[in-house]
């Protein structure tokens, strides 16, 4: 098992962009192209994206970015496209990544990473706690949590 710094493994670029934009089709691909992309050529600590590998198969992914969509913009870093393949969920396999996401954020000199979600009683198990709602472009509303580092 092991998580794959995009940033790090700047080979894994156009795996990164096909495979976490393939989980999220709500969001154009071109969003995530961009960000991966400009990811590796900027100095600044953010945005940062992941993968996870077992047995050279990728069977997850995650972001750790500056703003997730929401109106929340004084709080980050943010925690986002968290995705586990369905048959390796219940292995909690997302506390890897969320452990690099934590780890990454507070060695850039961050006290608290942020997510927004619709998911209640999952992230709370790794102990983020519900802070309050956020508000999207589109009008819609996600429940936002917090994690001290």
């Amino acid at each position: 098992m092991r998580v794959i710094s995009v940033r790090e493994n700047p080979e894994y670029k156009d795996d990164a962009i096909e495979y976490i934009s393939s989980k999220w089709p709500s969001v154009s691909r071109v969003i995530y192209e961009d960000s991966i992309v400009h990811s590796l050529k900027t100095t600044r600590p953010l945005p940062q994206w992941y993968l996870l590998e077992k047995e050279s198969e990728i069977i997850g992914c995650a972001g750790l970015i500056t703003n997730d969509f929401i109106s929340r913009m004084d709080l980050y870093p943010w925690l986002c496209a968290l995705f586990i393949e369905e048959e390796q969920r219940g292995n909690e396999y997302s506390s890897l990544l969320m452990e690099k996401a934590k780890t990454d954020s507070k060695n850039m000199g961050f006290d608290n990473l942020y997510l927004s979600t619709e998911h209640i009683g999952f992230y709370e198990k790794y102990g983020f706690r519900y802070i309050g709602q956020g508000y999207h472009p589109w009008g819609e509303s996600s429940r936002i949590y917090q994690i001290e580092l």
